[in-house]
């Protein structure tokens, strides 16, 4: 089982694209963020007529998750699980996938430590926590993915020197970061290339970023224990952030035995 996960960043604006990778990778679950859709205008008959089941929960020009699966697609959740102050905004969709619990994030930017969005993200990081553990045991096959606008470790950014002080790489960020980890979940990335440097997910569209190699590794699949057993590969399609108008990330891949 492919699944994927790809921060789109408007899926309006990128539908043609997103609709030609998937039907030349065939994954048979992608998991998208910042779709920036409300639900109605949400391009399910498209991807029907691909072979997925789709669910999306969007607010309009703004965040917006979606799920698509070839392998099963229920007990979908929206916004954080019962008993959870839920969120303002359409950040989180939980749904069974051939029989692994998905849940897509797109974790807040936080924009800088000394502004409110970065007490939100932290909060956002603790709720998501909380909705983990209500939603799944350990022991269950679970995922977490999406874009958690947090770089894991200090190679998975292009210049630490740059980032100092900054959003993406505080500790109380990383702290929530390794609080999910510690809850039993693994970054499949990473567990595939163990010394893997200068591989990112996201480069800035502006000073030729993602030409000259200066990104961040910020999205990512964190599998349970028994999803991480079953992990036998992983990649970040680069391809797919060149060419007319692509998203600022790429795709993230994992593939998981039967």
């Amino acid at each position: 089982m492919r699944v994927v996960t790809w921060n789109v960043n408007s899926l309006r604006a990128r539908l043609e694209r997103v609709e030609a990778w998937v039907a030349e990778v065939q994954p048979d679950v992608v998991c998208m963020q910042e779709t920036k859709l409300a639900d109605d205008a949400f391009p399910a008959l498209t991807f029907e007529a691909l072979g997925y089941e789709t669910a999306h929960y969007g607010q309009g020009q703004w965040n917006g998750v979606a799920i698509i699966s070839k392998v099963g697609l229920d007990d979908v959740v929206t916004n954080f699980a019962d008993g959870i102050d839920p969120d303002p905004d359409a950040r989180i969709i939980t749904a069974t996938c051939g029989g692994v619990r998905v849940s897509c994030c797109y974790v807040p930017n936080g924009r800088s430590l000394d502004d409110d969005h970065y007490t939100y993200k932290l909060s956002w990081l603790d709720r998501l926590l909380d909705h983990v553990g209500r939603e799944n045991d350990p022991s269950a096959d679970v995922i977490v993915t999406g874009d958690f606008n947090i770089a894991p470790e200090d190679r998975d950014v292009y210049d630490m020197a740059r980032f100092q002080n900054a959003t993406h790489v505080s500790q109380p960020e990383r702290e929530r970061l390794a609080a999910l980890e510690n809850w039993g979940l693994t970054d499949l990335f990473r567990q595939q290339h163990p010394d893997a440097d200068r591989v990112y997910s996201w480069w800035d569209y502006r000073a030729g970023d993602f030409h000259q190699g200066r990104g961040l590794r910020i999205d990512l699949v964190l599998g349970s224990a028994s999803v991480a057993e079953r992990c036998e590969w992983s990649s970040i399609d680069r391809n797919a952030r060149k060419g007319k108008s692509p998203s600022d990330h790429a795709p993230v891949m994992v593939d998981l035995t039967d």
